[in-house]
C-alpha cells in the first residue's frame, strides 16, 4: 500500500497504480473543470492551474473523468462511497452536465446534492448560475451513510477567500461534513488533493474525535503540495 498520511507529489493516474483493489473507504475530490484556460470571476479573468491543462478538447476531458471513476471503483472498498464535485459547465454557449459521463461509468448514482456557491458569473445573458453538484457514487445500492450532521440534499457553503496560490479549491467544511457521516471510514482519499482542503478535514475531524483516520493525496504541482503542508502546519 502506498504511504498513508502523505501528498504524493504525481498524477493520480501514477499513483492509483499502487493502491491495492478495495483498500480506499471514502474518496471526496473535485477535479478540474475543464473551464477554459482563464476562470470568470465577477468582470476579471484569472489564471486557475499551474500545471493543469484546464483546455482539453471535450470528449478527451469526458474520457479522462471516466477512467477516474472507474479506477476509483476498483479501489474502493465494496462499501465504500465516492464524492464527486462538478458542476453543469457553460462552453460554446452550451451546456455540459457531469451526468454525461457519470452515467458511463461503473459506479450508482446515490444521490445528487446541489451546492449553493453563490458564484460571480454574472452574464446577463441568462440566469445566473449559482450551483454546483456533488454526486454521491458508490459501488452497491445498499451503501448508506449516517447523517449525523442533519444535512439537507442542499448544501450552502460559502467558498472561502480565494488562495493566493490556488484560485479555485472547495472550503474545509464539505469534506468536513462528508467525513463525519462515514465514522468506520479510515482511509480517505483524493486524487486531486490541490493545497489539501481533504486533508485538512481529515485531521480536524480527528481531532474531534481522536478516530485516527488516515488522508492520501495526489497532486501534481509541487507549489500546492508545499501550501498544503503550511496549512496543515497552521
Amino acid at each position: 500500500m502506498i504511504e498513508l498520511d502523505r501528498i504524493h507529489n504525481i498524477s493520480w493516474q501514477e499513483g492509483f497504480k499502487e493502491i491495492p483493489d478495495k483498500s480506499i473507504d471514502l474518496i471526496i475530490t473535485s477535479p478540474p473543470y475543464n473551464m477554459g484556460k482563464k476562470l470568470h470571476t465577477g468582470s476579471n479573468y484569472m489564471d486557475i492551474y499551474n500545471k493543469y491543462d484546464d483546455n482539453l478538447p471535450e470528449e478527451e476531458y469526458q474520457n479522462g473523468q471516466i477512467e477516474l471513476l472507474n479506477e476509483s471503483f476498483r479501489v474502493l472498498k465494496d462499501n465504500g462511497s465516492m464524492f464527486y464535485n462538478h458542476k453543469p459547465r457553460i462552453r460554446e454557449g452550451l451546456t455540459i452536465h457531469p451526468l454525461n459521463w457519470i452515467f458511463k461509468s461503473d459506479f450508482i448514482l446515490k444521490q445528487e446534492i446541489i451546492w449553493r456557491t453563490g458564484s460571480q458569473n454574472f452574464d446577463k445573458i441568462r440566469y445566473y448560475p449559482m450551483t454546483e453538484r456533488v454526486y454521491w457514487l458508490t459501488k452497491d445500492v445498499k451503501t448508506k451513510l449516517f447523517n449525523s450532521v442533519g444535512m439537507s440534499d442542499i448544501w450552502e457553503f460559502k467558498n472561502p477567500k480565494r488562495n493566493k496560490l490556488h484560485k479555485s479549491t472547495f472550503p474545509v467544511d464539505l469534506p468536513y461534513n462528508i467525513i463525519k457521516c462515514f465514522d468506520d471510514a479510515e482511509t480517505i482519499l483524493d486524487p486531486y488533493m490541490g493545497i489539501g482542503t481533504t486533508a485538512l478535514a481529515v485531521k480536524k475531524c480527528n481531532a474531534e474525535d481522536n478516530n485516527g483516520r488516515n488522508y492520501l493525496g495526489f497532486e501534481l504541482d509541487d507549489v500546492y503540495v508545499k501550501e498544503a503542508y503550511n496549512r496543515m502546519a497552521e
